[in-house]
């Protein structure tokens, strides 16, 4: 039997030993507070009781390939209220209110929100210098005027489509802007300062600050000497045609680099808000879908090549039109061309030609390769927005669907999809996903950072192919339809399309049409394609006629841009009615001018300077220009 005394001594073991489990519990969760908790709770305790002002950073610029500013940022102050520094909200917001040219009770409501911090928008953001100078000289407590920035566009409304807009929080919008707008943000950085339970500062705080980490800097594929010309010769468009809208695009074939890209009607990035959001929204290179007419028939002529199945000294006969299923297809010259070759019937862009074609090559056949050249599916341009088109299903196509699809009508296209498809055709097969952005810059280094390589798709036709599409081109140009595109010097293969728009009953508009132009040079080896279509230009409604004339100014400059040299084994031209006579430029260098005036040169004279003799001349002599054309004459005295 137990004695009273052993069991206190059991009972006081026990409680010993709960007492020591609890100590060293206790000892054990302070150590790990101290010792691994402590650096993280300390950190917490000093955000309980500090402020942060944010600083933001600089949005990266974006330049063309050469390093030539697009858009970039510019300093701007902002209006900013830490509410619970704000002693007298009433009379604060008042004061604001007259600056600002804001509501009273909408600045109240803002500065005395459960907040560290709030900026006074919109009409606090962004503001005038002198408006941040009279907000300043009030000394209102609680409310800071921060240095903010805002875009802009050195050439306004250039490019617009492509660069897009920001938001008044410097956030991307629109284009470019939006697609890679995470890299050209930046990282936001801070000043951070102590203060009390109310958000008061503290006297003798410490502050502290965080750099904020700029946006990358973004170097573009295009190239802003391109992107003028094709914009200048859009507004020329515009006010000659008036037409409904015009695309242009210009892209490096062998890279599947934009150079150049536009559309009309255009806008303001800076003043996006007051435009219609239908022109801004809709970037019609990616978005616009229609049949492309004739522009088309390089693919059925490609395909038929690569498949052996025609001959381009072959002959064929085109009385004006051709049956197929019982409906009659016309040629787009009345009574046909009658006998002809495959090259004639290419030149001539005959509709029987190309239906007799697509016939050979069979809907499955002509399907694949139209899909092999990425009609159908997105091209993968680096732009939001970018639409598929459409395209008959094999199973659905019958002999009139067969036929019409032959020669690009029945189908629909993006204008995008159209030259991705043709410098697949003339760069030796390899269909290219196009791109804008080139590289990556780091802001501070001017170092790249990251580049954009260009990314082969497919090889859809062979180098053998492609080299007998581009010579057939080249003739289109010297002999056919494309005459109007011609460069005295420059070899430039293209095709003309004229296509009938359809309405929304899905019936085609009379008198209604896209005209267009697809051309490229050199033709022997292309450095540029060029696509210009205008959405039904008043009065005539040719593509040769209105859309080869555009795209043969864009290449012209562009090709003299790029330094280009020009070739001597170009095909001779081929004059036609209403298109001028090539003639050459005499030399005039050291001519009186009064002898000049009454020899038999027949060219106009712009005379600049004064004397008797002729010191210089432009166009030099030898140059092959169009009859009638000035030649500018510098005059002086030896």
């Amino acid at each position: 039997m137990r004695t009273p005394d052993t069991k206190v001594k059991k009972r006081l073991f026990l409680i010993l030993l709960v007492a020591s489990f609890v100590f060293l519990t206790l000892i054990g969760r302070l150590s790990f507070v101290q010792l691994v908790q402590g650096k993280w709770l300390m950190e917490k305790a000093e955000d309980l009781g500090s402020r942060d002002i944010p600083f933001e950073p600089r949005r990266g610029k974006i330049l063309d390939r050469n390093g030539q500013d697009l858009t970039y940022n510019i300093s701007t102050p902002s209006v900013m209220a830490i509410p619970a520094q704000v002693k007298d909200p009433a009379r604060t917001a008042k004061e604001l209110a007259n600056i600002l040219g804001a509501p009273e009770k909408k600045i109240y409501d803002q500065i005395t929100k459960r907040a560290l911090n709030v900026y006074l928008k919109p009409e606090g953001k962004k503001i005038s210098e002198e408006k941040a100078k009279l907000i300043q000289g009030l000394r209102l407590p609680g409310i800071a005027v921060i240095e903010d920035s805002k875009r802009h566009y050195p050439y306004e409304t250039l490019a617009a489509h492509i660069l897009g807009f920001t938001g008044i929080d410097n956030q991307g919008l629109a284009g470019l802007e939006l697609v890679y707008d995470k890299r050209l943000q930046g990282v936001k950085g801070k000043v951070s300062f102590s203060s009390n339970a109310r958000g008061e500062r503290l006297p003798g705080g410490q502050d502290s600050f965080t750099p904020p980490k700029d946006g990358l800097n973004l170097q573009l594929t295009i190239d802003r000497t391109i992107q003028q010309v094709i914009e200048r010769e859009m507004d020329q468009a515009m006010a000659q045609y008036k037409p409904e809208n015009v695309i242009a695009i210009a892209m490096s074939p062998k890279t599947g680099e934009i150079l150049g890209i536009s559309s009309r009607p255009n806008f303001r990035p800076d003043q996006y808000q007051k435009t219609d959001p239908i022109v801004y929204n809709r970037n019609l290179p990616i978005w616009k879908t229609y049949e492309p007419g004739s522009t088309f028939k390089i693919i059925t002529l490609a395909a038929a090549l690569e498949e052996k199945k025609v001959s381009l000294t072959e002959g064929f006969h085109d009385p004006g039109f051709v049956e197929v299923g019982g409906a009659r297809l016309r040629c787009w010259k009345a009574g046909g061309h009658g006998h002809q070759t495959f090259l004639e019937v290419v030149e001539n862009s005959c509709n029987p030609g190309f239906v007799n074609l697509g016939n050979r090559l069979g809907k499955e056949k002509l399907m694949e390769y139209i899909k092999k050249f990425g009609f159908g599916q997105k091209t993968g341009i680096d732009l939001n927005g970018e639409a598929k088109g459409i395209l008959f299903r094999p199973e659905r196509m019958g002999p009139v669907e067969l036929a019409t699809t032959a020669f690009g009508q029945g189908v629909s296209v993006t204008p995008i999809q159209q030259v991705v498809a043709v410098a697949a055709a003339v760069n030796g097969g390899k269909l290219l996903e196009p791109h804008l952005a080139k590289a990556w810059i780091d802001p501070k280094t001017n170092k790249v950072v990251e580049e954009v390589q260009p990314e082969v798709k497919a090889q859809v036709i062979s180098e053998e192919t492609s080299k007998i599409v581009r010579e057939s081109l080249e003739s289109v140009v010297a002999r056919g339809t494309g005459r109007r595109a011609f460069i005295d010097g420059y070899r430039v293969g293209g095709k003309t399309g004229t296509a009938q728009k359809v309405g929304p009953n899905g019936t085609y508009l009379q008198g209604n049409y896209i005209v267009s132009f697809i051309g490229f040079a050199p033709a022997d080896d292309p450095e540029i394609v060029v696509y210009v279509a205008v959405d039904h230009p008043q009065g005539i409604q040719f593509g040769g006629v209105v859309a080869a004339p555009i795209v043969r100014k864009i290449l012209d400059d562009s090709l003299r841009h790029l330094q280009i040299p020009k070739r001597e084994n170009q095909i001779p031209p081929e004059d036609a009615p209403a298109i001028p006579k090539l003639v050459e430029v005499p030399n005039l260098i050291g001519e009186d001018l009064q002898k000049v005036r009454t020899s038999l040169y027949d060219f106009p004279l712009e005379v600049v300077g004064e004397g008797k003799q002729i010191l210089d001349q432009m166009p030099v002599s030898g140059t092959r220009v169009e009859e009638g054309s000035a030649i500018r004459i510098y005059l002086g005295d030896k």
